[in-house]
């Protein structure tokens, strides 16, 4: 009998044990996201655009857009490659300092988006919203709402290599190569 009692609890451990190993696998992002901080730091050491992800907890979209979009193989080694991403909660409680000013958390009804999330925006609050940077910190273009990873991948690589700089959106749409081609579901 206890036998029994051991091998039914060693065959539960090793099953629980197995799960969060799996729940933690599953928790580690393809992107090598940066805090605000990391990214200024490395952008003095080597200039790149940065790729700002708004989102939220509670936003189903967000996390749509992060599990089907962002954690595509192709368009997160390309992120990782061209960017530095960054991923800020748009209700943030913290104080934080961007470009010599300081934003902080602006209590709204029924909740609050933090000040610099809404600058981002420009005031109108859409969850996700993706903000490209130049590689002064400038903003180029926020791009609210999901988007699909096809969509996505001629986004990033529209900014990334300045085509934005000299060609109409609607030109490299039309023209664009995909790195793989998007399939049909």
């Amino acid at each position: 009998m206890q036998y029994r009692k051991f091998s039914f609890f060693f065959i539960l451990f090793m099953f629980l044990g197995t799960g969060s190993v799996q729940a933690q696998h599953h928790t580690k992002s393809k992107i090598l996201w940066l805090t605000l901080d990391e990214a200024f730091a490395k952008s003095k050491e080597e200039k790149r655009k940065i790729l700002m992800f708004l989102y939220t907890d509670w936003c189903a979209w967000c996390k749509r857009m992060e599990s089907m979009t962002l954690e595509n193989t192709v368009i997160a080694d390309y992120i990782n490659r061209n960017y530095y991403p960054v991923k800020f909660n748009a209700e943030e409680k913290e104080p934080v300092k961007f470009k010599d000013k300081s934003y902080t958390f602006v209590s709204l009804k029924p909740r609050g988006v933090h000040g610099l999330a809404m600058e981002m925006m420009k005031g109108r609050i859409s969850y996700p919203t993706i903000t490209f940077f130049d590689e002064d910190w400038e903003v180029i273009q926020s791009l609210p709402n999901f988007q699909p990873p096809h969509k996505f991948e001629q986004i990033i690589t529209y900014f990334a290599g300045n085509y934005y700089k000299k060609i109409p959106w609607s030109s490299y749409e039309q023209t664009y190569q995909f790195i793989t081609p998007p399939t049909k579901n």
